[in-house]
């Protein structure tokens, strides 16, 4: 199994993140690397904002003037990925993760921060592997697959529908 260096930094001060976030942050990253049987030692930076900040960084880099959940920055492409010339590990990407987004959509969901913040960081390790879901069709559907196989080894399966209720009233 590939082991895997992840870079965690808060930058936000609006959500408390909760004893065991960085571990769990770490383990989802192993086990997408795992479940891709990635082939060899990987580095990610995983850092936390607020919806202020990924907005801005959304804006900037997406064109999209609103704040998100999660945005990806892949750092390779079809595969292929720089190495640290240090460790020689692959250079995978970042990853951005808005906690206050978080923290609402898992009151929306009925599950917890920890499974938000688990579900987000499996979302954008296999965007950054080169997943895609924005065309929808037959590339979602694997992804969603893959991304519910990965947060039931986490031991995370889900337990509550991803539609708000009150949306379909």
């Amino acid at each position: 199994m590939a082991s895997v260096k992840v870079l965690i930094t808060n930058k936000q001060k609006q959500v408390k993140l909760p004893s065991g976030l960085r571990l769990l942050v770490r383990r989802a990253c192993t086990a997408v690397l795992a479940a891709e049987q990635f082939p060899g030692p990987a580095e990610v930076s995983v850092t936390f904002v607020d919806n202020e900040q990924i907005q801005e960084l959304n804006a900037a880099y997406r064109n999209k003037d609103i704040p998100t959940d999660v945005l990806s920055f892949p750092l390779g492409k079809d595969g292929v990925y720089d190495k640290n010339m240090e460790t020689g590990a692959f250079v995978l990407g970042d990853i951005v993760i808005s906690a206050e987004r978080a923290q609402s959509q898992a009151e929306i969901y009925g599950h917890s921060f920890q499974r938000e913040i688990a579900f987000l960081t499996t979302h954008s390790m296999l965007h950054i592997l080169g997943y895609d879901h924005e065309g929808g069709g037959l590339e979602q559907v694997r992804m969603r697959e893959k991304e519910e196989a990965i947060m039931l080894k986490l031991g995370l399966p889900r337990n509550a529908s991803y539609v708000d209720e009150d949306i379909l009233k």
